[in-house]
């Protein structure tokens, strides 16, 4: 981390389909090595798979799977006199996004359908119904956070 400065925010163009900026970022996240039009690909294939599953706007039940899976609670370590204590601390905005993020992709990564867009869009789906890997995650999270609350006069 720069001692200089705080490094200052990119702005991010929303993406071309939806003009959506969310849907901008979570492509980019998407990525691996560069292919940005092979992620595009995976996302809005994903997206017109889940409108053609569940039938409605696919950038709505976008944002109420990422909704679904943003903790609001996570533990940091904490370095108390020697011992080393898990702070239930809250979680910024852009971390929670990015967090949502990771687990949806990682989530639908170890998926057993066949392409990945069947298997972000599944994951996708289930995570708009408030199930699978992701949101698991999430309730993993935070009950890590209230079992750790005993802990939260740490806080910094």
């Amino acid at each position: 981390m720069s001692r200089r400065r705080r490094a200052e925010k990119r702005e991010i163009l929303p993406d071309a389909k939806f003009g959506d900026v969310v849907v901008s970022k979570f492509i980019n996240s998407v990525m691996l090595h560069g292919k940005k039009s092979t992620a595009e690909r995976i996302v809005y294939g994903a997206l017109d798979l889940m409108e053609s599953r569940a039938g409605n706007d696919p950038v709505r039940s976008f944002h109420e799977a990422l909704d679904n899976v943003k903790p609001h609670l996570e533990v940091r370590s904490r370095r108390v006199g020697g011992a080393t204590y898990q702070v239930p601390m809250d979680v910024r905005a852009d971390r929670a996004q990015a967090l949502a993020f990771r687990w949806l992709i990682q989530n639908a990564r170890g998926r057993s359908e066949n392409t990945m867009v069947e298997r972000l869009s599944g994951e996708l789906l289930d995570a708009a119904n408030n199930r699978g890997g992701a949101v698991k995650k999430r309730e993993d999270t935070h009950r890590m956070a209230d079992a750790n609350r005993a802990f939260s006069h740490y806080r910094w």
